[in-house]
């Protein structure tokens, strides 16, 4: 249950534009110095995934912390790494295609492969287009604590990595003209300790006869290290055995929600209450679930609202009387998530604010059915560091 207190005061909230995600600095700052720990005791890389994070205008921020590096999926992503990180990208894709190869090589200073056939068609070309690319591989250890298959990369029949049995010698993958120099092995999302330390064990039970041969292993993201009560002590005593154990090894990690885990959030506003029939009023927001916030739809992800308690977790129906489905502003009849009570009426004009809605929220917004799209802004108490707002030219620009 979330407080009825609002995180923003009621100064920034009358500046701030509606609606918007808004990045709280204290926050990310927070977030900043637990990942700060674990790469200094354990003497790892954790570099940013720019799939769960991409806001540039924030990196800033993470290279005084000495967060410097940043992983990539595409052409666009290694661009932004190589021009707003101000280094060469972690790249690694399910598929390079051949026109974007060499740009894509340029750009980094590591290339994962997803298969042994893109190896073979891409590797050699793409190492002549830089020369000092280091190739990888990306592996499926075959074990996983994810429960939704949606986002678990290990489901049975994966199209992502390759498993041990299908591997070639060590001798013949780590050779010859494209040599593989690391192995990159992501099974994890949004997971503990436990599950972190489990993907260590089973890389080095499945992958022992490979691991002399590498230089560097990337044990992929999903450690959610930045998690209350997460065990920080347990990872990074079982990153520093497997450091010790295989010295010759540069071990990364490449979290992508652990930066801004609970960092910030989606101040929305309520332009409608519709009553159709049935004992549920809808509440129609300025914002959309299908365009802002897709996970709510996509996967069994709940959202949580300051100042409400969703069906089936009301503590005191007493206290919780009024009602309400929360709807989007898109024309898709499906554009909504669920019933929420709220201790207050809503009305047109009630001010709500989703929790956590940082990491896999704007990276994945489209402004399907033209609807306005949220501002971005970065806060430090009362002051806005940051605002970007969109408008029509950005929604015709997606259409030409």
């Amino acid at each position: 249950m979330m407080p009825d207190t609002l995180p923003l005061s009621p100064a920034l909230l009358s500046t701030l534009p509606n609606p918007c995600y808004v990045l709280d600095k204290a926050l990310l700052d927070r977030n900043l110095n637990t990942l700060a720990r674990v790469r200094d005791e354990a003497g790892v890389e954790i570099i940013l995934a720019l799939k769960g994070f991409a806001m540039w205008k924030a990196f800033p921020f993470l290279r005084e912390k000495g967060f410097t590096r940043a992983t990539a999926s595409s052409l666009n992503e290694a661009r932004l790494a190589f021009e707003e990180m101000g280094t060469p990208a972690y790249t690694y894709t399910p598929a390079y295609t051949q026109e974007d190869a060499d740009e894509i090589a340029r750009l980094s200073s590591h290339l994962t492969f997803n298969s042994l056939h893109q190896l073979a068609r891409c590797g050699q070309k793409m190492r002549q287009a830089n020369p000092e690319v280091s190739l990888g591989l990306r592996v499926n250890p075959e074990i996983s604590s994810v429960g939704t298959d949606l986002y678990n990369p290990c489901v049975p029949g994966s199209r992502l990595g390759v498993r041990v049995c299908d591997l070639p010698t060590p001798q013949a993958l780590c050779g010859g003209d494209a040599p593989v120099e690391g192995f990159h092995c992501h099974a994890l999302c949004e997971s503990d300790a436990e599950s972190s330390c489990n993907l260590i064990d089973r890389f080095e039970e499945r992958f022992a006869a490979y691991i002399p041969f590498l230089k560097w292993v990337n044990f992929g993201g999903g450690h959610l290290m930045t998690r209350q009560n997460y065990d920080l002590p347990r990872l990074i005593a079982r990153l520093k055995a497997f450091r010790e154990k295989w010295p010759h090894l540069h071990v990364i990690l490449e979290p992508g929600a652990a930066f801004v885990w609970e960092t910030g959030y989606l101040l929305a506003r309520v332009e409608d209450v519709v009553h159709n029939g049935g004992d549920t009023p809808v509440a129609i927001m300025n914002v959309s679930f299908t365009a802002h916030m897709p996970d709510c739809l996509e996967m069994p992800y709940m959202a949580k609202v300051y100042g409400a308690v969703f069906e089936g977790q009301v503590p005191d129906r007493s206290a919780y009387t009024h009602r309400y489905r929360l709807g989007g502003n898109s024309c898709l009849a499906g554009d909504y998530m669920g019933d929420w009570f709220f201790k207050k009426p809503l009305e047109a004009g009630s001010i709500l604010l989703f929790n956590d809605m940082i990491h896999y929220t704007f990276v994945k917004t489209t402004m399907f059915n033209g609807v306005h799209h949220p501002s971005l802004c970065i806060v430090e108490g009362d002051r806005i560091l940051f605002r970007r707002d969109f408008s029509y030219p950005d929604f015709k620009s997606r259409l030409s």
